[in-house]
C-alpha cells in the first residue's frame, strides 16, 4: 500500500507543495530510488494518482510537486517568474532540498517541457527521462514556424495573452468552461465528476488559474536561448496518444531525433490525458523504463 506523505518545500524563492509516496511495509516506509513526476496544464499533482501506486509498488519513492502556480503551491506574481529556466530551477532545488543527486524524471504537457528542460540544462541530474505528450523544446518551435496545421492547433497559446481575459472566463461559474474544455479534450469518462471535484479545489487553492496561465505568456514573453548541446545522451522514453487536440503526432518522431538512446510509443487510441486513458498501460512503460538499466524497453 502507498503511504502518501504532504509537505511543503523551499525551492527557488518558492514553497512547493509535494506530495511522496513510497510502500508502507509494516511499521516502516520503504524509500527507493526517487521519481519526481511533473503534471501539465490544468493539473495538479492528483494528475499522476494512477501511476504512483505502481512505482511505489515497484520500490520508488515518488515525488510529486504542485509546481508554481498550481494547487497548494506559491503562485507568485509577474510573468517573469514562471520562465522555463525558472521552473526547472524549481525541480533542481527540490532535488537539493530532498537530498537527491540524480532521480528518474517524467512530466506530461508543461510538466514534460520543464522535464525537457532539466534534461537539457542539467544532464548530470537526470538518470533518465520520461516524456508524455510534449515535444522536444526545438521540434516545439520548430513546428510553430513551419507547420500551418500545429499553428492552428496552438491557437489558445495566443488568446492566452491577452491580460486577464482567459484568466476570468476560465475561472467564472466556479471554472465550468476549464472543466468542459478538460472532459472535451479526453476520451467519453476520462473524468469523471468526482475527479473534476478534486481538479476544482486545485484550481480554488491556487487563487484562480492566473499562475497557470502565465506559463504560456512567460514562453512568449521570456523564450530562452537554445543551448548548443540539445541531444540528449540520458535514455528517454517518449509516450504519445495520438488523439491530441493540441499537439500533432509528427512531432514525437522528431523529438525522438534528439535522443541518443530514446524510445517511442504510440497510444493509439489515448488523447493528449494518455496516462488517464490508458492509466495502466502508462504505468506499465513507466515501472519497466524506470526499472532495466540500458536502452529503455
Amino acid at each position: 500500500m502507498s503511504e502518501l506523505e504532504h509537505a511543503f518545500i523551499q525551492t527557488n524563492g518558492v514553497r512547493l507543495h509535494v506530495v511522496l509516496a513510497s510502500v508502507s511495509t509494516g511499521s516502516t516506509t520503504a524509500r527507493g530510488e526517487p521519481v519526481i513526476l511533473l503534471h501539465g496544464f490544468p493539473e495538479y499533482w492528483g494528475g499522476w494518482k494512477q501511476q504512483i501506486p505502481a512505482l511505489t509498488q515497484a520500490g520508488h519513492r515518488v515525488i510529486v510537486p504542485d509546481q508554481r502556480g498550481y494547487g497548494q503551491s506559491d503562485a507568485p506574481r509577474g510573468v517573469s517568474a514562471y520562465a522555463l529556466p525558472e521552473l526547472a530551477k524549481d525541480i533542481v532545488g527540490l532535488m537539493d532540498a530532498l537530498g537527491y543527486e540524480k532521480v528518474c524524471l517524467a512530466g506530461h504537457d508543461w510538466g514534460a517541457a520543464v522535464a525537457w528542460a532539466v534534461g537539457i540544462a542539467y544532464p548530470e541530474r537526470v538518470r533518465k527521462l520520461a516524456i508524455l505528450n510534449v515535444p522536444h523544446p526545438a521540434v516545439m518551435m520548430d513546428f510553430l514556424r513551419k507547420s500551418p496545421r500545429q499553428m492552428l492547433k496552438s491557437w489558445y497559446i495566443a488568446f492566452f495573452q491577452i491580460p486577464g481575459l482567459a484568466d476570468w472566463l476560465l475561472a467564472r461559474d466556479d471554472f465550468a468552461l476549464t472543466a468542459r474544455l478538460l472532459v472535451g479534450s479526453g476520451k467519453k469518462g476520462t473524468f469523471n465528476r468526482a475527479q473534476l471535484e478534486e481538479y476544482k479545489d486545485a484550481w480554488r487553492a491556487s487563487g484562480g488559474l492566473t499562475g497557470m496561465i502565465n506559463w504560456y505568456r512567460a514562453l512568449a514573453r521570456f523564450r530562452p536561448a537554445m543551448p548548443t548541446e540539445t541531444r540528449l545522451k540520458m535514455p528517454v522514453l517518449i509516450l504519445w496518444g495520438k488523439n491530441d487536440v493540441a499537439l500533432s503526432a509528427e512531432m514525437a518522431a522528431a523529438s525522438l531525433k534528439f535522443c541518443q538512446n530514446g524510445q517511442l510509443v504510440y497510444f493509439e487510441n489515448a488523447t493528449h490525458w494518455v496516462q488517464h486513458d490508458e492509466a495502466e498501460a502508462v504505468s506499465t512503460r513507466l515501472v519497466a523504463f524506470f526499472r532495466n538499466s540500458g536502452e529503455p524497453r
